[in-house]
């Protein structure tokens, strides 16, 4: 078989002729232009994404409903990042950082619409520190303007806290009491008994 310059010219850019083992033509695709069509197409995608990414993102394309969703979603967004935020300034040392869900908005962004802050509940080693980090975690719970329902449970778990504190503290200061009171009686009758026997 023998190939003329038309043969080759007919074939065009998109092939490549290898010869074989034997010194045969073969003819098949050229791996380098299948890659320029790839990386080509690839753009092509990447562009038309970038082009949609910037259609959504254009306010004034939005439809009226999607404007009204999207000032409510901003209203949203501010608000859980405010009330997140008076957690950890009102938490200090006991709070950790903040976490957010987020929603895609009609505009392409993406706003917060529900967050958390851990705070962490200490034990304290004497029922004064039980009741200092208990009043401290309840600060912290109740500190947004609005507390959500989450929040108004730590606090409540705090109080607990606090007043199981209250009571072992109440009870450490009678048992302290009763001993003083021990002490004295038992130290009034041998004082009475030393009196006796001096005179006796």
């Amino acid at each position: 078989m023998q190939i003329g310059l038309s043969t080759l010219s007919q074939i065009g850019t998109n092939y490549y002729i290898p010869l074989n083992e034997k010194e045969i033509l073969v003819v098949e695709d050229d791996p380098r232009s299948k890659k320029e069509e790839s990386e080509v197409k690839k753009l092509q995608k990447e562009e038309k994404k970038a082009q949609e990414k910037q259609e959504k993102q254009n306010p004034q394309e939005l439809s009226e409903d999607e404007k009204r969703l999207v000032k409510e979603l901003q209203a949203r967004d501010s608000e859980v990042k405010a009330h997140e935020a008076a957690h950890q300034a009102a938490g200090g040392g006991n709070t950790g950082p903040a976490s957010f869900s987020y929603q895609q908005g009609p505009d392409g962004k993406m706003y917060a619409i529900g967050g958390e802050v851990s705070i962490s509940i200490k034990g304290g080693a004497t029922p004064q520190e039980q009741i200092a980090n208990a009043r401290a975690i309840i600060t912290a719970a109740m500190a947004p303007a609005n507390p959500s329902s989450q929040d108004f449970a730590v606090a409540n778990s705090a109080k607990m806290m606090e007043m199981k504190a209250q009571q072992k503290l109440a009870k450490e200061q009678q048992q302290k009491n009763l001993a003083k009171e021990s002490y004295t009686e038992t130290n009034d009758i041998s004082k009475t008994q030393n009196s006796l026997d001096i005179s006796a």
